[in-house]
């Protein structure tokens, strides 16, 4: 059930990131962002499962490449590691375990691509014209099986709109990082050196 939890969370979370080209008018509507995102990359998914099986560090690259840009790390880590945690870490200590976070998600996600059969994306789209700073983009991930839905967060910034985090059929994925994070601090006697060695070695990366 866990594999399956995050295989899932996964798959959902790289589906919002892709890295090609928004232009005009997408750029500034969240729910045309995600949608046009949504779809490029199940057809990105489909197109290099033979990849994937072939050269997994080719496949894991590509999949680096289209999710770096479109996920607000630095935001993402400090909720993670609660204001608590985050302050009291030096730079470098925040700069260790954002890298060891992203590494985490895309490593545990390529590994569950191949996995995944046919699936379409659909957006609830609403009437808005304009949207706030912070706004919730709904979608359905509908596979042959189930469905499941979908509450993307964003944030805008200079940059446009960047994920903050992901409610996936009603799991709060920042909120289960950020308790896993509270773990490994009670485990390790709050040393953020040790809770970042931690989890990387949880997280299998070398």
């Amino acid at each position: 059930m866990r594999k399956f939890f995050y295989s899932i969370s996964f798959f959902i979370s790289i589906t919002f990131f892709s890295s090609l080209e928004i232009h005009g008018d997408e750029i500034n509507n969240p729910e045309i962002y995600v949608d046009t995102k949504a779809q490029q990359m199940v057809d990105v998914i489909v197109n290099n499962q033979d990849l994937f099986r072939e050269n997994p560090e080719d496949f894991k690259k590509l999949i680096k490449d289209i999710f770096e840009p479109m996920v607000d790390f630095r935001r993402v880590s400090a909720l993670v590691m609660s204001k608590k945690y985050y302050v009291s870490a030096t730079p470098e200590q925040r700069s260790a375990f954002i890298e060891i976070f992203k590494n985490s998600l895309l490593d545990t996600y390529s590994s569950t691509l191949a996995e995944w059969g046919d699936q379409k994306i659909v957006t609830m789209f609403s009437a808005d014209k304009e949207f706030a700073k912070n706004v919730e983009v709904k979608q359905m991930l509908v596979t042959n099986s189930a469905e499941y839905p979908i509450t993307y967060k964003l944030r805008l910034g200079t940059d446009g709109y960047k994920i903050i985090n992901i409610v996936v059929n009603g799991v709060n994925l920042g909120l289960t990082f950020r308790n896993q994070f509270k773990a490994l601090a009670d485990k390790n006697d709050e040393n953020i050196d040790a809770i970042i060695s931690q989890w990387k070695s949880d997280a299998n990366i070398y």
